[in-house]
């Protein structure tokens, strides 16, 4: 007797393909039917019958309406509509906005901002996890909030005056200034701003967006660096949830975050604000062959420094030593790895310029706290 066939509904308010994706491995690996043509229609199909839903409860009153109303397990991917007691998978703002702290502390930035153009929770987030991880650094970040500034109105003039008042403060911003905007699309209004105002990118201005969604980057300009908030592992996890609910197992007490997938550099960001060029020399050497077997005496030969004043000029421009920084190159290429390959041990070690995966093993769980194999689950279960 053929097993009966689970039917999900997509009630996404907010729609991104690599989200359809994860959810859809899910489905065909599980035997699932799923009703996608609300993602497409935007149609309410009020008096639906089925076994769950898997809903994005951003904007629009009736979609969480007909979600509360049809009483089937569901799983939301938002969390605008605290209120609404549903289990909620999310992408973990911090996590990501961590990747970018350390990406410009890295490069030695000492002037730092995060911008925003609309209230939304999860650039709240992203802005507060980027503050904190700046502040355990020793930093303050300045927090940019076009709604919240006297010339901001929803009105036909709204665009221009946008711009001009972000172009105003990028021109008055302590340079060099590394940016974090809240998503893709604002981080090209901070380039296009720039651009106008002639304040070069990334030489004056580094910035970084996030959800790594703009068509044909590469082909732009300057190409801007982004962080892959990981969207189709988030899918996959949600649909695993309701899966569970389904299959009536109790929900999770919190919510279900999952870690951003890495930051993907290009040239809006990729730039050194190190004044020191023993550092940057060897900075650059470090990002160059991280992946080979390279040693802190390398990085001495590279700077034409002793060891000891290289030390000493790593601790005093990015608050690690030559060791830490190369180490913590090679685990962060680890993750990315880790989370988008399937290779062993062996050639991952390999791959990050460790001799042995036991040494390899060994320095990740001391950086992490996990095993090489404990991160990937993580990542991908």
């Amino acid at each position: 007797m053929r097993k009966r066939q689970k039917r999900v509904l997509l009630a996404l308010g907010w729609y991104d393909y690599r989200l359809h994706r994860g959810i859809e491995k899910y489905a065909q690996e599980h035997g699932w039917y799923l009703y996608a043509n609300l993602a497409r229609e935007k149609v309410i199909p009020w008096g639906w019958e089925g076994d769950g839903i898997l809903a994005w409860l951003g904007a629009g009153d009736d979609l969480a309406e007909f979600v509360v109303q049809a009483r089937k397990p569901t799983v939301d991917f938002s969390y605008r509509r605290k209120h609404l007691n549903f289990p909620r998978v999310l992408e973990d703002h911090a996590h990501a906005a961590s990747l970018v702290a350390e990406h410009f502390l890295a490069r030695g930035f000492r002037n730092f901002m995060f911008y925003s153009d609309t209230e939304n929770w999860s650039y709240e987030e992203r802005g507060q996890g980027f503050v904190e991880a700046l502040k355990k650094a020793g930093h303050t970040c300045t927090w940019l909030r076009w709604y919240q500034s006297p010339a901001y109105r929803t009105d036909r003039g709204q665009w221009k005056r946008k711009r001009e008042w972000l172009t105003s403060h990028m021109k008055r911003a302590p340079k060099p200034l590394a940016l974090f905007a809240a998503n893709d699309d604002q981080a090209i209004d901070v380039l296009d701003c720039c651009e106008s105002a002639g304040i070069a990118v990334p030489e004056e201005v580094a910035i970084v967006g996030a959800e790594n969604y703009l068509l044909a980057p590469d082909a732009m300009h300057t190409p801007i660096s982004s962080v892959d908030t990981n969207l189709e592992t988030l899918g996959y996890r949600g649909a695993a949830l309701l899966d569970d609910l389904m299959n009536g197992k109790p929900p999770p007490k919190e919510p279900i975050r999952v870690p951003a997938a890495g930051l993907v550099t290009r040239k809006s960001s990729d730039l050194l604000a190190v004044n020191h060029k023993g550092v940057a020399r060897a900075l650059r050497f470090i990002w160059e062959h991280s992946h080979e077997p390279i040693s802190v005496k390398d990085l001495v030969t590279v700077a034409a420094m002793s060891r000891r004043g290289l030390h000493k000029a790593f601790l005093e421009h990015l608050g690690r030593t030559p060791g830490q920084e190369l180490q913590r190159v090679r685990i962060d290429h680890a993750k990315r790895l880790l989370a988008e390959s399937s290779h062993k041990l062996e050639v991952l070690a390999e791959m990050c310029g460790y001799q042995s995966a036991n040494s390899f093993c060994v320095a990740f769980k001391r950086a992490t706290g996990m095993s090489p194999k404990q991160y990937r689950d993580a990542i991908l279960r």
